[in-house]
């Protein structure tokens, strides 16, 4: 169930079956010449309308631009300061909490978001302990290759080149669903260098076409159909186990 597809009646009514929501989350940046800017929010977003096929889950709009500020230098990138996109997931929750959604699960697609998510999560439970109260819901953060399985499955795909940014695993994704926009381009050198990750201009320097230690050649349609299908199995499974989850200050 897509809560964006769905009338604020069709949410009332789902609220007194599940009080559970997804929040695929992402960032707009580049990925290298052929990986689309779009890639970290589409993964998250392909795997969880995916599963909602198949599971009684709801999915809400996809939070897409996110923490990316390294990426600055090549065009079409998209960034929030992390004070900026703190205080936009806290609303985020605290409008879902309003409502009635005791579980929040965000299902991350760009690594670099983890730290600014992770701080926003500790301020929201900080308003709570502050005042001694309970907060109302529970939040979880997951990033879909860390999903049961699928980690493990990208590595014997691409056993060397797979690298940490412009991956090949997530670039198969974003082929699987949008086989229309399909890139290619000569890598040179074909596997990217790795390093460390700073501010936009020295990450341009070191990394003059985007990647990082990754081979995106090697992505093929395929090869993303079989990560989605093993994501969205993980993220039910996941997914139920964090709806089953006690308050324990309610016993």
């Amino acid at each position: 169930m897509l809560l964006h597809l769905s009338t604020w009646a069709e949410i009332e009514a789902y609220l007194q079956r599940s009080k559970t929501v997804v929040v695929p989350i992402g960032s707009n940046e580049q990925h290298g010449p052929t990986g689309l800017l779009g890639t970290d929010w589409l993964c998250p977003e392909i795997i969880a309308h995916e599963a909602q096929k198949s599971g009684d889950i709801l999915v809400a709009p996809t939070f897409n631009i996110g923490m990316a500020q390294h990426h600055l230098g090549f065009p079409g990138t998209i960034s929030l300061r992390p004070s900026t996109f703190i205080a936009a997931i806290g609303d985020w929750c605290r409008s879902l909490g309003a409502h009635g959604f005791e579980k929040i699960y965000f299902l991350n697609g760009h690594g670099g978001n983890v730290a600014t998510v992770e701080a926003a999560f500790s301020e929201l439970y900080a308003e709570a302990s502050f005042r001694k109260e309970e907060r109302g819901f529970a939040l979880k953060l997951r990033n879909w290759w860390e999903l049961r399985g699928v980690n493990s499955l990208a590595n014997r795909q691409f056993p060397t080149g797979h690298g940490s940014h412009a991956t090949p695993s997530e670039i198969a994704v974003t082929q699987w669903a949008y086989p229309d926009s399909i890139k290619t381009a000569d890598y040179a050198p074909q596997i990217a260098p790795t390093g460390p990750i700073r501010e936009a201009v020295d990450f341009r320097a070191r990394y003059p076409d985007g990647r990082m230690g990754s081979d995106p050649a090697q992505a093929t349609p395929e090869k993303g159909g079989e990560l989605v299908a093993l994501a969205a199995q993980g993220l039910l499974e996941e997914v139920a186990a964090f709806s089953a989850e006690p308050f324990p200050a309610r016993g």
